[in-house]
């Protein structure tokens, strides 16, 4: 029999609807606010609410259409319970409550972090072991998974997330928000020459960013105190290498010790030019595969959410509507709601 899933995501600033049947994308509808946060400088939490309960109905309606499906058709809802923006998450949540309630349909909790990790299917199957290396404004993580469905956190940011990290650094730069991609742009034409702190920590595969951010910061306000001048270009490439680096040499590591058959990057940070390029170089010398999403598995969409769930929904993994949101949901609690 068909199996066809619709996937809502709202954890953030995109509000998204994607359907899928027997694992083929029939459509991937994303609403982003971006264009509205930007003058504030960063995602306003009330904001994207209320944006994301004018658009959601929208969105679905612009789904059904594309994909050609009706709401009879569908067979489970999935949906983006955690991690998120704990407002932004409810709307998405009550949404998938509502249709899995009026359709008599199974509602699907999927975590946001493992369905980017399963974004990477709509390239190639996974391979196992493998390791995960994820990287967006709330999250950087490494996950090792030896199956389908498990996820095993071998390390981990203990303060900013790299995303979080370039926003911080596009922001005292002057260069708007979101910051990692006027980061990386600028990066691709300096010259690394100035020093900063590593955000390794030790052995082991954690991290620590916020050292590297607030020296940043410091840097450019005793040179504006000073009536020095930044060559913003410079900083930003050298901010870029310090933290990627570190990112991929851990990463090197962790495949090497894990006995990895695929290492995979996933969120919103993956669509990094120096990321994507020396990740590729550094693990496919030790004769591993590599799996780079295209850049619109990247950021937040739904796809990735149908994705995941038809996995979940093949081991019947249900909640009942009494089930609510978690913004701090950790990846191996995937099945715990």
């Amino acid at each position: 029999m068909s199996k066809v899933i619709l996937g809502i995501e709202s954890s953030c600033d995109e509000t998204a609807i994607a359907i899928t049947r027997d694992g083929v994308l029939l459509c991937n509808v994303v609403s982003t606010q971006i264009d509205v946060h930007q003058k504030y400088g960063g995602v306003m939490p009330e904001i994207a609410s209320r944006l994301h309960t004018e658009n959601i109905l929208i969105v679905l309606k612009e789904a059904l259409e594309k994909s050609k499906i009706s709401l009879s058709e569908i067979d489970a809802i999935a949906v983006t319970r955690g991690p998120g923006l704990i407002g932004a998450l409810h709307v998405g949540m009550q949404a998938a409550k509502t249709l899995a309630l009026t359709l008599n349909k199974p509602l699907i909790p999927v975590h946001h972090l493992a369905a980017h990790i399963y974004a990477n299917e709509f390239v190639t199957p996974l391979k196992f072991p493998l390791l995960a290396v994820i990287v967006s404004g709330g999250n950087t993580e490494f996950v090792i998974m030896k199956d389908h469905l498990q996820f095993e956190i071998i390390g981990e940011t203990k303060d900013d997330a790299i995303g979080e990290c370039y926003d911080k650094v596009a922001r005292v730069l002057g260069l708007g928000y979101p910051g990692g991609i006027p980061v990386d742009r600028l990066a691709q034409t300096g010259v690394h020459t100035y020093k900063l702190p590593s955000p390794m920590l030790k052995d082991g595969y954690d991290f620590s960013f916020s050292g590297l951010k607030t020296n940043i910061i410091n840097l450019v306000n005793n040179a504006k105190q000073r009536g020095e001048d930044i060559n913003v270009a410079n900083l930003c490439t050298s901010f870029q290498e310090t933290a990627m680096d570190v990112i991929i040499s851990k990463a090197v590591k962790a495949a090497q010790a894990f006995k990895a058959k695929q290492v995979i990057i996933a969120g919103g940070v993956s669509a990094n030019s120096y990321l994507r390029k020396n990740i590729v170089k550094e693990i496919t010398a030790l004769g591993i595969e590599v799996t780079i999403p295209p850049m619109w598995c990247c950021t937040d969409q739904a796809a990735m959410i149908a994705k995941l769930g038809e996995y979940l929904y093949d081991i019947s993994l249900f909640a009942p509507l009494s089930v609510s949101v978690d913004p701090n949901w950790m990846i191996n609690d995937f099945d715990k709601f």
